[in-house]
């Protein structure tokens, strides 16, 4: 059968031949010889062998943990600060930052295996996943947020830096009743707060209007520790826009005392935004815009566990009707009480713009800060964007929220300390690309120094996406007196910074409160736990 193959390919060559030699030109055609043909075989591309992904490293201890930043005396060393982490569940601090794109995951699938937070708390949402979203396609933080170089949530969500939706037709409106008309601002109608709210106020949604803050703005007056409600609200209806005057120096802002109470209810596709004045015009801000005016302060009757000279001391259960302390950034203004269950309203689908002014060091005002706010208080779905200081500083108390995005802090994202107890679920911390301050950190958590004061400072995170940027010593840094729960969290940091930084700073190195045993007759509950966290550090 062979021989009669051949046969046939050379009558078939043959014949193409003579039907080529009748051809015009075919003279010049060269041949390989008579009758006879050659044909190569085609070469053969050989299968290239997949490169396999390589296998990162084991971190070392050195990578892991920050030392620095201790009382040089009593010291928790990067091998035992690592250690505690590995001795939770189902926490990976081998990762790399190729599984994070931003600050969404880049599969769908949970970068490590997750607990269920609701087995904590009931108010945590059930979740079969790591971080504060659940791949690239999730949409939970989208349209109420702006988008920004530090975060990009993508959606129908405007940038940062865009005028607000103030509307059109600011020349014939007019002014709210309990409310000061400034006349126009590029097209706007400007309505001033009254410097102290004396009486319930609403600001309603009006096209071309929008609410002006004019130095200290105050919601009723301060009731004490176990004084009766004020009954004065500010409510805010959903898309109302308040800017902050920069046309005088004060600095503006904006408190709720305590008694009284705030209703600032967005609605997903239209957000409630507060921002300076200077954002009202068509490039009248950038991306490194910081620090134009001073935020918002909620101040609550709930319990807190640093007490101002002569009010305390608290205990265990917070049940001290005497302690208060002042709060930052103002003078003469207090939280704290007796009543974990307090309230000082709701804030919902709410962005807070370019706020944060450092008065002096360590008094600050930050984007957003709560003093000893109570259970009572709602807060969810809250962004805090390019705070000249802390996106969220939490000053005791026990309110519990959902739903929080930090962008382009210049300091800490989250800061909690003075005996705050309390639950936070779907967390976003991503620090400014432009580069934070060199202390700055995703979350800082402590009790000013105050190790054993009561109530003791004791959170639990749950689906938490850090993005640290700033050369901090870490992502997370937490200190003497306080106690921490860090459930389904993704934590990314760059070269030179570790991931964690546990301190101490007791007068002994046998007494290490940040990482000593359990102790309930301390309200302690133990040294830091992690499940389920997800680690890629110091740029890996």
């Amino acid at each position: 059968m062979a021989v009669l193959k051949r046969s046939a390919t050379r009558l078939l060559v043959s014949t193409a031949c003579a039907a080529l030699a009748g051809c015009g030109g075919a003279d010049n055609v060269a041949s390989p010889g008579a009758g006879t043909i050659v044909i190569n075989p085609p070469a053969v591309t050989p299968t290239p062998t997949p490169t396999p992904t390589p296998t990162p490293s084991a971190i070392t201890a050195a990578q892991f943990a920050s030392t620095s930043g201790g009382n040089s005396t009593i010291s928790i060393t990067a091998d035992e600060q690592l250690a505690i982490v590995k001795a939770g569940t189902n926490n990976n601090v081998d990762g790399v930052g190729t599984g994070i794109n931003g600050v969404y995951p880049t599969s769908s699938t949970s970068l490590t295996t997750a607990t269920d937070p609701s087995t904590l708390n009931s108010f945590f949402t059930s979740t079969n996943y790591v971080g504060a979203l659940n791949g690239a396609s999730d949409t939970a933080f989208q349209g109420w947020t702006c988008n920004s170089t530090s975060a990009e949530f993508g959606g129908s969500g405007a940038r940062c830096t865009a005028v607000p939706a103030v509307g059109t037709g600011g020349s014939a409106a007019a002014c709210p009743t309990g409310t000061i008309d400034d006349g126009l601002v590029q097209t706007f109608r400007a309505c001033r707060l009254p410097t102290v709210i004396t009486a319930s106020l609403t600001l309603p949604k009006i096209a071309g209007v929008y609410y002006r803050l004019r130095g200290q703005t105050e919601v009723g007056t301060d009731v004490g520790t176990t004084g009766a409600d004020s009954g004065i609200t500010l409510t805010i209806q959903p898309g109302v826009v308040i800017a902050a005057d920069s046309t005088e120096a004060t600095n503006d802002l904006l408190i709720v005392n305590r008694g009284s109470k705030i209703s600032a209810v967005g609605t997903r596709d239209n957000p409630i935004i507060f921002t300076s004045q200077q954002n009202l015009a068509n490039n009248g801000v950038s991306d490194a815009t910081q620090g134009q005016w001073g935020g918002i302060i909620l101040l609550g009757r709930a319990p807190i566990g640093v007490c101002a000279a002569g009010t305390g001391p608290n205990n265990a259960g917070g049940t001290s009707t005497t302690c208060q302390q002042a709060i930052e950034g103002v003078t003469g203004r207090f939280y704290g009480g007796p009543t974990a269950a307090d309230s000082s309203g709701q804030m919902s689908y709410v962005q807070i713009r370019y706020s944060g002014i450092a008065i002096s060091d360590g008094n600050e005002l930050q984007g957003l800060t709560l003093g000893g706010t109570g259970s009572g208080t709602v807060l969810d779905h809250i962004q805090s964007h390019n705070s000249a200081d802390d996106g969220i500083e939490i000053f005791g108390g026990t309110t519990n929220i959902k739903y929080i995005a930090v962008t382009g802090a210049d300091d800490d994202g989250f800061d909690i300390d003075n005996g705050y107890r309390g639950f936070m679920q779907f967390m976003i911390a991503a620090q400014r690309v432009l580069g934070a301050t060199a202390d700055s950190f995703s979350t800082e958590i402590d009790s000013n120094g105050a190790e054993d004061l009561l109530p003791r400072t004791f959170a639990s995170y749950a689906n938490f996406t850090f993005i640290q940027t700033a050369l901090a010593p870490a992502a997370i840094r937490q200190r003497g007196g306080s106690d921490m729960r860090f459930v389904n969290g993704i934590v990314k940091s760059p070269g030179n910074v570790a991931c964690v930084n546990f301190i101490a700073q007791e007068a002994s190195q046998s007494d290490r409160s940040t990482v000593r045993p359990k102790d309930d007759s301390k309200q302690d509950f133990g040294p830091p736990s992690f499940n389920s966290v997800y680690f890629a550090c110091n740029g890996r």
